[in-house]
This record gives structure tokens, C-alpha cells and sequence, in this order.
């Protein structure tokens, strides 16, 4: 029986997922085998050495302490993509938004409530809030991910000139791309050529205010900027001098904080780009999935410290290995094994940055002693048998 401890709420169409049979699983749960999470910040949350796996329902991992599960072993799964056409949709919302001037039509017309004439001064007013059209302009996607690319083919449908900026695109989402999207070759001449960006990039120590003064300095005058992203990857005093100096027209974003709600050419959205019913259903059936089929059966598919390693079963039993990547341990691993007169059927390493990732099938079982052999070899952080 695996026990599954769920730190939000997470949809029941994914918990449907869980078999009664093997599974349960609650909120609060001794020992559990796995974790299943949305926003719960975990960076003080004390780790229990049953926990193997970490799945959250959503994309970006800040909530989770990922070297800390390296270290000991425990992988953590994201759900790329499953949000994406949410996020999508909100995106294409903040281009006509930060264009049309709508957000500000609309307090101004609610602020007429109890007024006469009504009709007469919208007619008057409303030249205040006028704005361009988007067909026909120029927008810069920087990051080419999942939402990124849906971002780009659904704004070249509606007659805008795209421009992508990844320099880690992947094979997969390079086939999803539209063929007319122009490809920058540098972030600094995306930025310069662009009537509006959007950031679709992950938070990390290389994009952590990314957009700074200098890229600022770079951009167009009245340029538009759509954050649906992470709200770390803008400098927020940078921002608001570009503001100030009318480089930035309007800045769309989905993370506000205290210092951007005073200001004017700022369209604060309260962290909404996932929120929706579909979303979160997505996410949580991914996660499931993903959960599972390494419980069950060792493999690795979207982790965020892990790489991606899948074995079809084909012997008795199957090893599981996590080590940090040094060289030479394949070879204690297999020496172990033939020492013990234990044939093997099939194996695959693979490995990501610090860290690899062993999994082996054998033609027979395994005792305790040989597990433990494997466990004391200098470098492994985790040995499972299923």
C-alpha cells in the first residue's frame, strides 16, 4: 500500500487516478510514501526518509526544496504544459488589455453609477481611453516552452509579426512552433525590434531580473510588457523608471507586490493565469500519472532534479539507483551484482547535472546484503527494489 500526503487540495479527478487498493491517501499521513503538492511553501517542512517522490500540480518548483530531495534521494516531478492553455489565454487577455486601455475604461465607467446622462458622457469620454489595434505588431516571446509556443502561434493567427527568443528551445517544442516565427538570434535584439514582450521564462539564478535598466535602455519608447511568468524575472525599480521615462507603456502582470500597485501604467492581475477548473485538473492527472508510474515502476518522467529515464520491465525484479554523477560507479554497481551471482536482464543510467539515475532489471531476487552493499557505495543517495 502506498500513502500518498496531499499539502493542498488537489483535484479529484486526479485522485480518482489512485487505485483503493494500493493507495491512500490524506492530509495528514504517518510515513508517507510520496507528496503530492500545489502552493505550500516545504522549505522548512522536515523531510521523512519514507518520502521517495515530490509531485507538484503546476509547473514552477520554488515552494519545493529540490537540492535538499536531491541530496536524499527523492525526485520531484512538475507538470509542464497542463496549465499551458490557461496561461495562454490570460497572455492573449493582456495584450488586448495593455493595448486598448480597457482596464481603465471600465473603473472609468463603473465610476459614472448614479450620474445623468450616461450615454452622453461615455460619448465624451471616451477618447481618453483609446489604443492600438495588435494586428500587424511586432511581439517578442522570450522563453519557447509549452506556453510560449501556444502564446506565438495564437498571436500570429491574430496578425501580429512574431519574434521567439529560447537558446534552449527543445526539440519538442521547436515541431510545435509555426514556421513563419522569426527566431532572434540574442535577447538584446528581440527586445530592440518588439512593440510587445512576453516573458515565458523559469526563475532561476541566470533570469532572476532579467529585464533590468540596460534592457530596458534597449527597447523601443511605449513598449508593452506582459509578465505571466515569474514576478522575479523584472526588476521592479528598473520597471518603474522606465515607466517614469515612457520606454514602458504599460506592464501587464500576474504577481503583484506593494511597491507596482501605485503605479499608474502597471495592470496588476492577482495570480490568475492557472486559475481555472481545467487547469488544475490537468495538473493534477499529470502529476498522478507521473507519480505512479515511479512508484510502481521506477520510471522517471518531468523532474525537475532527475533526468528522464524509462526502462520497459523485462525481468523478476527491477533496481532503482539515484547517485550523485561521479565516474566509475556504474562499474560498483555491476561488480556488486555479479558477485552475488545476480544476472542482469536490462539497464539504463542516465544523468543531469549533479545527480544520475540507474535502473536495472534482474532475472532473480535480492537479498537485504546485497541492497546493502549497493546502498554503501560511496555516492548513492538511494537504492529501491520493486
Amino acid at each position: 500500500m502506498y500513502k500518498i500526503q496531499l499539502l493542498n487540495k488537489i483535484s479529484p479527478v486526479g485522485l480518482d487516478l489512485l487505485p483503493h487498493e494500493s493507495y491512500e491517501y490524506a492530509s495528514e499521513i504517518v510515513n508517507p510514501d510520496a507528496i503530492l503538492v500545489r502552493s505550500q511553501k516545504m522549505q522548512d517542512m522536515e523531510l521523512s526518509p519514507s518520502i521517495k517522490a515530490i509531485a507538484r500540480a503546476g509547473a514552477g518548483v520554488n515552494n519545493i526544496p529540490v537540492e535538499k530531495c536531491s541530496a536524499q534521494g527523492i525526485v520531484v516531478f512538475n507538470t509542464p504544459g497542463a496549465n499551458a492553455n490557461a496561461v495562454k489565454e490570460m497572455t492573449l487577455m493582456g495584450l488586448f488589455v495593455s493595448s486598448r486601455k480597457v482596464y481603465r475604461g471600465i473603473a472609468w465607467a463603473k465610476g459614472l453609477a448614479g450620474s445623468d446622462d450616461v450615454g452622453k458622457q461615455v460619448e465624451k469620454g471616451k477618447s481618453q481611453f483609446t489604443g492600438p489595434e495588435i494586428k500587424g505588431k511586432k511581439l517578442g516571446i522570450i522563453g519557447l516552452g509549452a506556453i510560449g509556443v501556444m502564446v506565438a502561434n495564437d498571436a500570429e493567427a491574430l496578425g501580429m509579426q512574431v519574434t521567439g527568443y529560447d537558446p534552449f528551445v527543445s526539440v519538442d517544442s521547436a515541431w510545435g512552433l509555426s514556421r513563419t516565427v522569426k527566431k532572434a538570434i540574442s535577447l538584446d535584439e528581440l527586445i530592440a525590434d518588439s512593440d510587445f514582450i512576453s516573458l515565458h521564462t523559469p526563475l532561476n539564478d541566470d533570469t532572476r531580473r532579467k529585464l533590468n535598466l540596460d534592457k530596458f535602455k534597449l527597447m523601443r519608447k511605449g513598449v508593452r510588457i506582459l509578465n505571466f511568468a515569474r514576478g522575479e524575472l523584472v526588476n521592479d525599480d528598473d520597471l518603474i523608471e522606465a515607466i517614469n521615462a515612457g520606454i514602458v507603456e504599460m506592464y501587464v502582470t500576474d504577481f503583484p507586490n506593494e511597491k507596482l500597485l501605485s503605479i499608474d501604467n502597471v495592470i496588476p492581475i492577482p495570480h490568475l493565469g492557472a486559475s481555472t477548473p481545467e487547469s488544475e485538473d490537468n495538473c493534477a492527472i499529470m502529476a498522478v500519472h507521473q507519480l505512479r508510474d515511479y512508484l510502481e515502476n521506477g520510471n522517471i518522467k518531468n523532474s525537475v532534479n532527475f533526468p528522464e529515464c524509462i526502462l520497459p520491465s523485462s525481468g523478476q525484479m527491477r533496481i532503482t539507483i539515484a547517485n550523485r554523477n561521479v565516474p566509475k560507479i556504474i562499474g560498483h554497481f555491476t561488480t556488486i551484482l555479479a558477485e552475488n551471482t545476480i544476472n542482469i536482464a536490462d539497464m539504463i543510467n542516465r544523468s543531469r547535472d549533479d545527480y544520475a539515475y540507474n535502473i536495472i532489471d534482474i532475472d532473480s531476487t535480492i537479498d537485504e546484503s546485497v541492497i546493502a552493499q549497493l546502498c554503501a557505495v560511496e555516492g548513492v543517495v538511494m537504492v529501491r527494489v520493486i
